[in-house]
């Protein structure tokens, strides 16, 4: 005897009216959340090239250590020593480096204008990402709250059910079956590789980078509060690394390593 959830049939006019509508109208929310988010973004300004000398130095340290064996031996010792020396007298330093004992005053985050136009995009990236999802989930609440869209084309288990039929309190349907406002979460979800393919990946549109864009990710600074980042330490550690890097060139033994290769092709 076939169980009732494989009797069931949906009426076309749920297809036409409902299930494909609902889709478009996801799919077109997250391209205008996308394209509105452009729009009030503010464009990045330049930062002062004395902080970004003092971000670059980090960089030299740690390219060094990962690809200073392709560098002859004495390029590298005079390289190493180059940037040991800066790193011991502040040299990359945006700022000169505080006494000896001492410590640097903190830093303001509400005087640093770099920082309260980080702000305001995240604010301004949260209520793009933020009301469309809450007025869309109003609207199908209020308008499509018990309806049943759609089957999946593949079975499911039990532990689907609480999932894919939110809305919906029917002991004896299949676990196959999905409401509206399941689907609703699933296109949420499901358009974000549609949308990373059309748009590219640093989009706007898909609800995962919505929630990054809410928690400062991107490039966006830290919030108030945060500790800012201690170069003088950082070229303290970095030098420390450089003293107890590894060095070993890439060219040594080559001659050795060519002919040995030479001599197994022969035979």
């Amino acid at each position: 005897m076939a169980s009732p959830a494989q009797d069931l049939v949906l009426d076309r006019a749920i297809r036409d009216w409902v299930l494909l509508p609902l889709t478009f109208i996801m799919f077109a929310s997250g391209l205008i959340r996308h394209y509105v988010s452009q729009l009030v973004q503010s464009p990045p300004k330049p930062q002062p090239i004395l902080v970004i000398r003092e971000q670059r130095a980090i960089t030299r340290g740690q390219l060094l250590r990962a690809n200073g064996s392709h560098l002859p031996p004495s390029a590298f010792v005079a390289l190493k020593s180059h940037l040991s020396t800066a790193y011991d007298q502040g040299t990359y330093l945006k700022a000169p480096p505080p006494p000896d004992g001492a410590s640097a005053p903190p830093a303001n985050p509400l005087g640093d204008p770099a920082m309260m136009d980080g702000m305001m995009d995240m604010m301004k990236k949260q209520a793009v990402g933020f009301l469309p999802q809450t007025v869309l989930m109003y609207y199908i609440n209020s308008f499509f709250n018990g309806f049943l869209l759609t089957r999946l084309p593949f079975p499911l288990t039990i532990r689907f059910k609480d999932m894919l039929q939110r809305g919906l309190d029917v002991p004896d349907l299949d676990a196959s079956w999905c409401s509206s406002i399941s689907w609703f979460f699933l296109c949420s979800f499901g358009l974000n590789p549609i949308y990373q393919l059309i748009l590219g990946e640093d989009n706007a549109a898909g609800d995962m980078q919505s929630m990054q864009a809410m928690q400062g990710a991107g490039g966006m600074p830290a919030m108030p509060g945060a500790p800012a980042q201690d170069f003088v330490k950082l070229f303290k550690a970095e030098r420390e690394n450089l003293e107890i890097v590894e060095y070993q060139w890439v060219c040594e033994g080559v001659e050795d390593r060519v002919l040995g290769k030479f001599l197994q092709s022969v035979v």
